[in-house]
């Protein structure tokens, strides 16, 4: 076997990277190899791999459930907003320049060859590359010089299974108006859809699902049905706005855990491990309230320390984190929080801002670099039963203790800082250590007087055992014989032209937009349907 396939979606949040990590995990159990691939990723949420380069965390999942090792391929280009409109670009897992959407609009045209190398590489070492695509393939804005969607399908002649959302509504709407607003030769390769997230009765739904494919000529492979908590490490902010629910505890209380809502968070998945044990309420906020409240108070990492310290101390926010402080609350700060913990800050890199006062509440101070600090490092909690600790460093900044007590130790020195019960760290994943996770909030427990007891399933089994849900969820609800079909065989020939486009329309596609020559009726429209064009024209 030797093919690949484009799973594009019809908005955002539509399940593409459930649906990616489903097949891979379902082919890996076929015994085939295979791997995932996301040309042009936008999200905070990275994964650093063995050999040092940053990719995006969600196509880390993915070769996870491929049963891979992740590696800088299978996402060549990461971009991470850095500010409303400003851009940091990651290139084969390093910084290569921060841009605005313009001036990105403009590197996209040197990017393709770097996209289509690394499809081919893993292309050669693989049975099988699942490619996913990115946002929606509709964005006609953006046809021109794209990178992810049907720009990559066209390059490397890809088949598109385009995925639709029925738990938003609108589905039909949607897979129908997504198919029509794309070129003639976008249309070709879309060979068949595959509803996301459907809770019902099936029968009402399978009238709805022929019309679609009388209307288009393309077949359903298939109809996922929802799942509560069925998903995979979010890619933005949009995550963080589902509700997490919470293991009946084990002993009498719930451990509450507040996490600072920041404009520019990032990696929060860090997070997934605290909601792992039972009885731990892990909240995303923005109310110094709550935050002050919490038996457990966190400042996540950023993409924009001094802009998201600006924005704390705009809600007073700071001056919870203080209050925890002086009453000794037990208090964690990760990557950019830990430098915002601290004393100062020198940012000639991401803010520009030469000295920015911190929190006050550690005694560290931090300068930034513009060389990025990526690793794996590991060491010893120090206080925390000298558990072991693996986790991951993406930061420009560089933090300098003067004071308190180290984190971690290392083979190489010391990490982190503690003072009082105020801690901080630079490495992020460290929870998912599942003896330094459960000392952490044992010591939480006995801080805060509660009455918790931490689980036995490590997090890594957890993980695992979600990936082979996805896994079923491809073997028990897709038509699997025609998805092999289509990643072996290529898209089908024949398949038609539906809506505008079959009149002779196209949307800009690099040179404006334009009537092309064609006679060929609409499907699904009457002939000599009238079709006014002023609007789009």
């Amino acid at each position: 076997m030797n093919g690949a396939l484009l799973v594009a979606g019809t908005h955002s949040d539509a399940g593409k990277s459930v649906v990616v990590a489903g097949i891979c995990r379902w082919l890996a159990r076929e015994g085939v190899s295979v791997a995932p691939f996301k040309a042009q990723n936008m999200a905070l949420n990275s994964f650093v791999t063995r050999e040092g380069a940053e990719m995006g965390r969600a196509q880390a999942s993915q070769a996870a459930a491929a049963m891979i090792e992740p590696e800088v391929a299978m996402n060549p280009i990461l971009l991470k907003p850095s500010a409303e409109r400003t851009t940091q670009v990651v290139v084969r897992g390093k910084v290569r320049a921060n841009a605005s959407a313009t001036g990105y609009g403009e590197m996209k045209k040197t990017l393709m060859p770097v996209v289509l190398e690394s499809l081919e590489a893993l292309r050669r070492r693989f049975d099988v590359v699942v490619c996913e695509g990115s946002g929606s393939p509709a964005e006609i804005n953006l046809r021109e010089n794209d990178l992810a969607n049907m720009g990559l399908a066209r390059a490397a002649d890809l088949p598109v299974l385009l995925v639709g959302d029925i738990d938003r509504g609108g589905l039909f709407a949607s897979l129908y108006g997504t198919l029509a607003l794309l070129s003639p030769e976008d249309q070709s390769l879309v060979a068949s859809f595959l509803v996301n997230k459907f809770r019902g009765d099936p029968a009402v739904l399978a009238p709805g699902l022929e019309r679609m494919t009388s209307l288009t000529g393309r077949p359903f492979l298939g109809t996922l049905p929802w799942i509560p908590g069925l998903g995979l490490d979010g890619e933005d902010s949009l995550a963080l706005d589902a509700p997490r629910p919470v293991k009946p505890p084990l002993g009498r209380d719930v451990l509450s855990v507040a996490v600072a809502r920041l404009g520019r968070i990032s990696n929060f998945t860090d997070f997934d491990a605290l909601a792992h044990e039972p009885g731990v309420s892990v909240r995303f906020t923005g109310s110094a309230e709550e935050i002050l409240d919490a038996d457990l108070a966190v400042l996540p990492g950023t993409k924009a320390t001094v802009e998201d310290l600006k924005l704390l101390r705009s809600r007073g926010i700071d001056h919870a984190f203080a209050e925890r402080a002086k009453r000794a609350l037990p208090t964690l700060g990760i990557c950019g929080g830990y430098q915002m913990l601290g004393r100062r800050i020198e940012d000639g890199v991401e803010s520009g801002e030469a000295e920015v006062l911190g929190l006050g509440l550690l005694p560290v101070e931090t300068s930034f670099e513009v060389e990025k600090m990526l690793g794996r490092p590991q060491g010893w909690a120090l206080g925390f039963g000298s558990a072991e600790v693996t986790g991951y460093e993406i930061h420009h900044g560089r933090v300098r203790r003067e004071g308190g007590d180290p984190l971690f130790d290392t083979v190489e020195g010391t990490e982190g800082c503690r003072s009082g019960a105020t801690l901080g760290t630079s490495w992020h994943g460290i929870l998912e250590s599942d003896g330094f996770r459960r000392a952490l909030l044992l010591w939480v427990t006995e801080e805060r007087g509660l009455d918790w007891k931490p689980g036995e399933m490590p997090f890594a089994a957890a993980r695992e055992a979600q990936l082979e849900k996805l896994g079923n969820l491809v073997a028990d609800h897709i038509d699997r014989e025609a998805l092999l079909r289509l990643i072996d065989e290529g898209r089908p020939s024949g398949l038609p032209v539906i809506g505008l486009q079959a009149r002779g329309y196209k949307p800009q596609e690099g040179n404006g937009d334009r009537l092309l020559t064609g006679t060929a009726e609409p499907v699904g429209l009457p002939p000599n349907a009238p079709v006014n064009l002023k609007a789009e024209t």
